[in-house]
């Protein structure tokens, strides 16, 4: 597990409503079952501060980082998408992108990361489409210096002809396929966890189990029902994830608090 995607998972998943800021001990704690090594996590959010996802922050306790309103709007479509807390709906409109691309590589693989992030698959390099429009796109693209004519579409032939386009936009089998071996992957692994289990084993177990269900909003454009094939696996794996988040949120959010409050009294110990 890379630092960076962890740090972005703990902030969005535990310290995001509890005022979104926390001490470097803190951050070093939580972590550390996850295998992430302080000198990983410390590179990571220096990082981060340099791209503009967190701020050095003076807590009560010491020095610390707190996320900043870029990344606290983007930790909260995550975290929409991630619990399904909205209404998916579709009018049978696509919003359609012709880009102007960067000469650069890794500009090129940044902006196809986000664009997918946002929910758009790719009918070829510089054509991209979506079920809906997302409304940070505008300021992605100004932001990355990337010109763009932007249309909104329907299909001639409605919704049969709408879902030839979804299949060329997103493979949607070897979507399937993924969401169906994130189930095997993790039901093993969260059987392990009991009511008796530590709850920093709780912790990770949850930790995990939302990291890997974070990776599909990079590939699943969460489609509305009406674009879906019968008996999506998404369905199934979303039923899977929130059983076993619920049942482990109760033992991680104790043995967060535990590290929030050993990562304060460690920081006021040195500071003394």
């Amino acid at each position: 597990m890379q630092a960076r995607s962890a740090l972005f998972d703990l902030y969005g998943d535990h310290l995001r409503n509890k005022g979104g800021c926390a001490p470097v001990a803190s951050l070093v704690k939580l972590l550390a079952p996850l295998g992430v090594a302080p000198p990983a996590v410390r590179t990571a959010v220096s990082r981060m501060v340099r791209q503009g996802w967190l701020d050095p922050a003076r807590l009560a306790s010491g020095p610390g980082y707190s996320i900043t309103p870029k990344a606290a709007r983007r930790l909260d479509k995550a975290a929409a998408r991630i619990y399904r807390t909205g209404r998916i709906s579709w009018d049978e409109r696509f919003d359609l992108l012709i880009l102007e691309l960067p000469a650069g590589r890794r500009e090129r693989q940044r902006l196809a990361a986000n664009l997918a992030f946002l929910g758009y698959g790719t009918l070829d390099e510089q054509t991209w489409v979506a079920p809906r429009a997302a409304e940070e796109v505008e300021a992605l693209l100004a932001e990355a210096g990337v010109p763009c004519q932007r249309f909104t579409a329907t299909h001639h032939d409605g919704v049969s002809g709408a879902m030839g386009l979804v299949h060329r936009a997103w493979d949607l089998v070897e979507i399937g396929r993924a969401y169906e071996q994130f189930v095997a992957e993790q039901r093993p692994l969260l059987s392990a966890v009991t009511g008796r289990s530590p709850d920093e084993q709780a912790y990770a177990a949850r930790f995990r189990l939302v990291h890997a269900w974070r990776t599909f909003l990079f590939r699943d454009p969460q489609l509305p029902p009406a674009l879906l094939p019968d008996r999506w696996p998404g369905t199934s794996a979303a039923r899977f994830f929130d059983r076993h988040a619920n049942r482990l949120r109760p033992a991680a959010d104790r043995y967060v608090e535990q590290c929030l409050d050993a990562g304060n009294r460690l920081t006021r110990q040195k500071g003394r």
